[in-house]
């Protein structure tokens, strides 16, 4: 696939991003207005009433800090994500947030875990892998990104790092970015600009610059051809006549 045909900027881009933090926000809004305990609906592990954080943790914080610790990078990722994968990017943020739920649930502490954290890492290690899955210079330099903003998260899924925080829920979306970065398909990229070399009909031994190495790839100085002389010569009478 054209690269122009599939890295196309649209509404959806910035909307869904938006929406996603404007929806967060409002959640923490309301529940620290009205004292609504919204956070006793996060995730609970190993427990029935437990389940309903699979689907309502994302939206839960604890305190001004954590959401605005939150907000940035959830918004920076989300937009990468359906700008550069905007084919499976739905698939990513359901799933990444049902899968890594359903780990956290499955292997936490028994406490309440709530935040947008684990859908972050979901992103993280989907872009990151991602790019490195598909040798694509666009994607690969997406990643590398990633790494150099966000590389430094991967020490909070360790429990020793701090364990005030759900290192679960961060192991479990780093976990299931991966999963999805090997399992979900991406089409190929096919850039505009295609070199001589790259070409099937290729051949180095008539190529120009290619006739200056030998086989073993050592440079040959080759002499370049003569000039034409076929206009004529300094020992030559050349005649002119002319018209009054």
């Amino acid at each position: 696939m054209n690269e122009h045909n599939h890295f196309k900027f649209s509404p959806a881009t910035w909307i869904i991003p938006t929406f996603l933090l404007v929806v967060v926000w409002f959640v923490f809004y309301i529940n620290n207005s009205f004292n609504l305990h919204l956070n006793d609906h996060g995730i609970l592990p190993r427990t029935f009433s437990g389940l309903q954080g699979v689907i309502f943790s994302p939206f839960l914080h604890g305190d001004l800090k954590h959401i605005a610790s939150n907000s940035l990078p959830l918004l920076i990722l989300t937009t990468a994500l359906i700008y550069f994968y905007r084919e499976v990017s739905l698939k990513v943020l359901v799933y990444g947030i049902v899968l890594s739920g359903i780990i956290t649930w499955t292997i936490g502490r028994e406490s309440y875990h709530i935040g947008a954290s684990s859908l972050i890492y979901v992103l993280v290690s989907f872009i990151f892998f991602k790019g490195m899955i598909t040798q694509y210079y666009r994607l690969m330099a997406l990643s590398l990104a990633v790494v150099v903003l966000y590389g430094g998260m991967i020490w909070y899924v360790f429990p020793e790092v701090d364990k005030t925080i759900s290192w679960e829920g961060h192991l479990a979306g780093l976990l299931t970015g991966f999963v999805f970065a090997v399992r979900f398909k991406t089409p190929d990229y096919v850039k505009d600009i295609q070199y001589p070399w790259e070409k099937p009909d290729f051949n180095p031994e008539e190529d120009p610059f290619m006739k200056h190495f030998d086989e073993n790839g050592n440079f040959v100085n080759t002499p370049e051809p003569e000039e034409n002389t076929d206009y004529f010569t300094a020992d030559q009478n050349v005649n002119y006549s002319y018209k009054e």
